[in-house]
């Protein structure tokens, strides 16, 4: 899956480059974007089969620093590409994905998988194939992580905008704000998310992650100062740091050795939705309210979302049970209703 979808993408970025008109570069676009995307729930699920169950975070984490290194250089060298020409960029993207592939199928094609996926929850799943769209605690737990995400990604999205509309800040001047958060991250998530081991519950650290973006956007209405947005962007990255890996952490062990790439599917649509959703959302109720009452209810919606993480977590991070005799069924909701 992964090979076909970069080099098959790879392909589309040379052909999409050739087209002109809109309706054609719409479908071209759409239909690029279903290859190009099937890459990341195939990805996740490789990072659980050729990981240690001791590494699979900190292997999650160098991912994301990957990633995030990528979206440090790739605008660079896009900038500089597009003053060249347009045709370029999509040309040498292409090739990149294409030579990406290559290089993945020949270092991985002899690879001996190693599944991530503790003994105990592999001996109950080992028959069990069940579709990710009837476990409800993972359906609610990948709410909760779009709801996270809607929040955070209005770093990319209204966040700039409060920092030209009421700071008056230059386009550069944003740019090192967005830069210190690719910058913390990459410098700071491998080494805490080492030192932090497994010595927490991964429920108790996407809670404190989620509070801390909270924070991070009420902070913002206490007073007028750069320092303000500087302190604000640190809480951001850490919220990032503690919260994402970790969702992916708790999505792997969650999915069943035949089910892996359908729970990772839904992991990423709830991140897709969320970059759907986030800027009209957010500059719509910025619109009509402001970005005081827009930062306090950021602020009030994250200790909700967190809340959420911290109950669905104690059933989470339970193994899936094979068992589906009803009573059980009845005795979980009962103890669920019981909760709230």
């Amino acid at each position: 899956m992964q090979v076909g979808s970069l080099v098959v993408g790879g392909i589309g970025f040379l052909l999409v480059s050739q087209l002109s008109t809109f309706w054609t570069l719409a479908i071209g676009l759409f239909l690029l974007s279903c290859i190009t995307e099937s890459l990341r729930p195939a990805n996740s699920a490789s990072i659980a089969s050729y990981s240690r169950p001791e590494n699979i975070t900190r292997v999650f984490s160098l991912n994301r620093m990957a990633i995030n290194l990528g979206f440090s250089i790739g605008p660079a060298l896009g900038g500089l590409l597009a003053a060249i020409s347009f045709q370029a960029l999509f040309i040498v993207d292409g090739l990149t994905c294409i030579g990406a592939g290559i290089l993945f199928y020949f270092f991985f094609r002899k690879r001996q998988i190693r599944s991530a996926l503790r003994k105990e929850q592999n001996l109950q799943n080992k028959h069990l194939k069940k579709s990710p769209y009837e476990d409800w605690r993972y359906i609610i737990f990948v709410i909760m992580v779009m709801c996270y995400a809607i929040a955070f990604f209005q770093l990319f999205m209204t966040l700039p905008l409060y920092y030209r509309d009421v700071y008056g800040l230059s386009e550069q001047a944003i740019g090192g704000l967005l830069a210190l958060n690719g910058l913390i991250v990459f410098a700071i998530e491998m080494v805490l998310v080492y030192l932090i081991g497994q010595r927490w519950r991964i429920g108790k650290l996407i809670f404190w992650g989620t509070l801390l973006m909270g924070l991070a956007y009420m902070c913002l209405n206490l007073g007028y100062s750069p320092a303000i947005l500087i302190f604000s962007m640190i809480l951001l990255s850490f919220s990032e740091i503690l919260a994402m890996p970790y969702m992916s952490t708790m999505a792997v062990n969650r999915s069943g050795e035949h089910s892996m790439g359908g729970y990772m599917g839904m992991y990423s649509l709830a991140y897709a939705s969320a970059f759907v959703l986030a800027p009209f959302t957010g500059t719509r109720f910025v619109e009509i309210y402001g970005f005081d009452v827009f930062w306090w209810t950021l602020g009030g919606m994250s200790v909700l979302v967190a809340t959420g993480f911290l109950w669905i977590s104690q059933y989470l991070e339970k193994p899936v049970s094979v068992n589906n005799d009803s009573e059980t069924e009845i005795d979980e909701v009962k103890t669920v209703a019981s909760d709230l």
